[in-house]
């Protein structure tokens, strides 16, 4: 394992010969990732700060960049949460972590969360031969009662690997829904809306405002900022996220347990200036909106919109990650499974083995 400064935070890299990672112990987020043989180190994650490039950008000095962690909250907070100083997406990604254990391939970091009396713990491993990071995270309450949390993992991409019209995303979605736009915090800096408010479609069509639609794989040409939810399928105990740039021949995907994280949010932010952000969020809830809210709401399409976190007691969850190069010709995936000790994504015109020596 390697020390070094990110954007001005400090940072660890982790490496296997094939990728390297790059992760915060600011927030303990994974902000890049990059093939160990890639001279340029193309990274596929949102780095506003990369591509703002010394312009102003309206996301600030933050370290909630790249992949971090959205917990206990995930979206705004209610005003009396506000005067209490929990900030928005949680206390997560701003602690600093305790490094407990560190290899060139392993870290495990640990931080204590003071508003909401939780502590969080996450540990990023690497195996040799392989194009796969491996992340398990534990969520503690220190309190003496059952509670409601929310969790989400923001995956989010940004330019230059995404590009409009080029770079798709695909996921097993069973059913699908466009936020109200009334719900969603807006800015005079944030895109104009491209979708129908609060509307359900079969993903990956969205209904327009004029009523078209709108196929969701890739940024449309114009500027433009929508969220939708997906409820992953539920006959499947893995769900997927895949982002491919099928020019550049690079994939970037997700493997996740679809009765930890039900909901993916398919966040859009397509500025004018083509400095594109798009989150692949996947979490407890459908949308990122106050606890109280996500509470009161209890269920969509008959799924919960938080899980529990019982009194003194800890609830886990696990991912992996990988970052590769495709064949020729993937412009789909229409499956991602890992099974046997392979990682099998699957495109229109053929297959991609990865080797993955971590089961789930």
């Amino acid at each position: 394992m390697m020390k070094t400064n990110y954007e001005d935070f400090p940072a660890l890299v982790l490496s296997n010969g094939m990728v390297e990672a790059t992760i915060l112990t600011v927030g303990a987020s994974l902000v890049s990732i990059a093939l160990a043989d890639d001279a340029p180190r193309l990274n596929p994650l949102w780095n506003p700060r990369r591509i703002a490039a010394g312009q102003p950008h309206p996301f600030g000095k933050t370290p909630g960049f790249g992949h971090f962690v959205c917990v206990d909250g995930f979206g705004p907070v209610s005003a009396e949460e506000r005067r209490a100083g929990l900030p928005m997406h949680g206390e997560a990604h701003l602690e600093n972590y305790d490094v407990l254990e560190h290899t060139t391939k392993t870290v495990k970091l640990t931080a204590k969360l003071p508003l909401v009396q939780e502590a969080f713990t996450r540990t990023y491993r690497m195996v040799d031969g392989e194009n796969v990071v491996y992340v398990t995270s534990e969520l503690e309450n220190l309190m003496a009662f059952d509670r409601p949390v929310h969790w989400a993992e923001h995956a989010t991409i940004g330019a230059p690997y995404l590009e409009r019209g080029a770079t798709v995303v695909d996921m097993p979605a069973a059913r699908a829904k466009t936020r109200a736009w009334e719900s969603e915090p807006k800015s005079a800096n944030d895109p104009p809306h491209r979708l129908a408010s609060f509307q359900d479609f079969a993903w990956p069509l969205a209904p327009g405002i004029d009523g078209r639609p709108i196929d969701l794989r890739a940024a449309g040409p114009g500027p433009s900022g929508d969220h939708t939810a997906c409820l992953m399928d539920p006959a499947r105990p893995l769900a997927f996220i895949t982002f491919l740039h099928p020019a550049r021949r690079l994939l970037l995907g997700y493997i996740f347990t679809r009765l930890e994280f039900p909901w993916v949010q398919n966040w859009e932010y397509y500025p004018a200036n083509n400095q594109l952000a798009r989150g692949l969020e996947f979490s407890t809830m459908p949308f990122d909106v106050p606890r109280r809210e996500a509470v009161q709401t209890n269920a969509m399409f008959g799924t919960p919109t938080y899980r529990w976190l019982p009194a003194r007691s800890t609830i886990s969850s696990r991912f992996l990650l990988f970052w590769t190069r495709t064949p020729a010709g993937f412009a789909r995936i229409t499956d991602v499974r890992l099974d046997g000790g392979a990682i099998t994504v699957r495109d229109a015109s053929g297959a991609l083995e990865l080797c993955a020596a971590l089961t789930y």
